[in-house]
């Protein structure tokens, strides 16, 4: 290991490859954070540049490109809630509030801190147990894929304020609904298509984020005559906002640590990615967090912005697990990567370490300087992003309607998806004066396909039958698991109301009268 180390050090080292992990973080950086260009986009508009180049030099520069649009999906996430792709939804819960109270730097600087941190800790992760986690992902079954969705599923607790999980619940069966619509691709049986073509392929995930968040955020910013981004001076904005106390960074450091191998063991496993990464880091802080913290979660909280960034970050770290060791993409990013590899005729699998170990080490080691140029590139530019907020509102209205319409319309060119986001939207406008919340409908329709996918597998296996919950060790601990954190708001209010009767004193009987 500590040869490959050498090897991918002194690969990383020469001059262009240098150059290429920094035009690769400036570009993905550039490009994740217009919302309606993700990863997948930026990888892909950048494969045709490495075709002249050396494997090791390409792949550096796509790995470089894949997580510097992961690392700037937030920006627009944080800015105009326009979460353009599916692992920064979670990051806007509480990024999108803090910067509308004021503090659009600080929300990008911890932003940044905690991406940096997650994926510098995830490389770590991968240089030492990446042989060793192959086998574990292997081991993954159908059934356990199903249960460890069901156990992203219950992240909805977090999306939830008091009395409100019922309401987060039914946006998750919403969100299952809406993604059982078009073809199902195993028996090709049209579902919920109502004849029409353009809804054969599905909903699209963009249209449907864009639609529940973007474009509802701004016709909300009408409707409330929420004049804070009128109020905000310009000059207020500079490099003294991106300042974190020491209080702040001893609050989310704990949270990075956790989201950070949380995120990256969640990465790899095949097919989990950086959403259910996201969300699942999300989920635990809130759960974790002290009830007078759990009520800032959805309105700005530190804690809640840290985690999802940091859970993003680390798992599309963890996803080069599985498709360098095992040549199973990780995620669809991956995939697009994977298909660049083969180009090179280049076999992804356990016997890359030994055929093309430059290549291998190479990306990991790559890593480790993608993430300090990503910090260094994007600290400085932070203050003129944050000043998009300090734009009038009758401005900023028609520029978050512009970027969502069009985002949604470059990437499907159909007229029948703008008029469906609007109809999406006009929907989630009253889900949303009902105080229902979005983020539970975006996950179950994320989640979705995964789990109908996996549980026809397992019930094929199992021949119909449900047991394959609780036959295998893993899926019966992924339930248990489950069952726990479902319970444990229930617990903390049993354990609130014992600590309450025992401070509350006794009354003093009063004596009986006498007659």
């Amino acid at each position: 290991m500590i040869g490959g180390m050498m090897m991918g050090i002194s690969t990383t080292m020469i001059p262009i490859n240098i150059a290429m992990v920094l035009f690769g973080c400036f570009a993905g950086s550039l490009i994740g954070m217009l919302p309606g260009l993700g990863p997948i986009t930026a990888v892909a508009l950048m494969i045709p540049v490495t075709y002249g180049l050396d494997p090791a030099t390409g792949m550096v520069l796509l790995s470089g490109v894949y997580y510097g649009a992961i690392f700037g999906g937030s920006t627009s996430s944080i800015l105009i809630n326009a979460p353009g792709e599916a692992a920064t939804v979670a990051t806007a819960l509480d990024g999108y509030p803090l910067a509308r109270q004021g503090h659009p730097g600080k929300a990008l600087a911890i932003a940044a801190y905690s991406s940096f941190a997650g994926g510098t800790i995830a490389v770590i992760l991968l240089m030492f147990f990446a042989p060793m986690l192959a086998s574990v992902a292997t081991s993954f079954q159908s059934a356990d894929y199903f249960a460890l969705m069901i156990l992203g599923l219950t992240a909805v607790s977090a999306f939830s304020g008091r009395g409100g999980v019922l309401k987060a619940l039914l946006m998750v069966v919403l969100g299952l609904m809406l993604a059982t619509v078009g073809t199902d691709q195993t028996s090709g049986v049209q579902r919920y298509t109502f004849g029409s073509l353009e809804l054969l392929d599905g909903i699209e995930f963009l249209l449907l984020a864009m639609a529940t968040f973007a474009l509802t955020e701004a016709l909300m910013i009408v409707l409330k005559r929420d004049a804070s981004s009128d109020s905000l001076n310009p000059k207020m904005i500079g490099f003294k906002s991106l300042k974190v106390t020491k209080k702040e960074f001893k609050l989310i450091t704990p949270s990075i640590l956790r989201s950070s191998i949380l995120g990256f063991f969640v990465g790899v496993l095949p097919g989990a990615g950086a959403t259910l990464g996201s969300f699942m880091s999300y989920g635990m802080e809130r759960n974790l967090a002290p009830p007078e913290e759990q009520k800032k979660f959805g309105k700005g909280s530190l804690r809640g912005l840290a985690a999802p960034e940091t859970g993003n970050n680390a798992a599309s770290s963890g996803s080069f697990v599985p498709l360098l060791t095992l040549g199973i993409p990780g995620s669809g990013t991956t995939a697009v990567m994977l298909g660049a590899l083969i180009a090179y005729g280049i076999e992804p699998g356990p016997r890359m370490f030994i055929e093309r170990p430059d290549v291998f080490w190479g990306v990991i080691m790559s890593m480790y300087l993608g993430n300090v140029f990503l910090l260094i590139l994007n600290l400085p530019l932070i203050p003129y992003f944050a000043r998009l907020l300090a734009i009038p509102r009758n401005l900023m209205v028609p520029i978050i309607l512009f970027f969502s319409l069009m985002g949604v319309y470059l990437v499907t060119f159909n007229d029948f998806d703008i008029m469906m986001m609007v109809f999406f939207c006009l929907a989630a406008m009253a889900l949303r004066l009902m105080n229902f919340p979005m983020a539970p409908l975006l996950l179950g329709f994320i989640l979705g396909g995964l789990m109908e996918d996996n549980l026809r597998r397992s019930l094929m296996i199992y021949d119909d039958s449900m047991s394959f919950m609780w036959e295998r060790p893993i899926t019966a601990t992924i339930n248990v698991f489950t069952i726990f954190i479902i319970s444990l708001p229930l617990i903390r209010s049993l354990i609130a109301r014992m600590k309450a009767r025992r401070n509350t004193p006794l009354k003093p009987k009063r004596a009986a009268s006498v007659l």
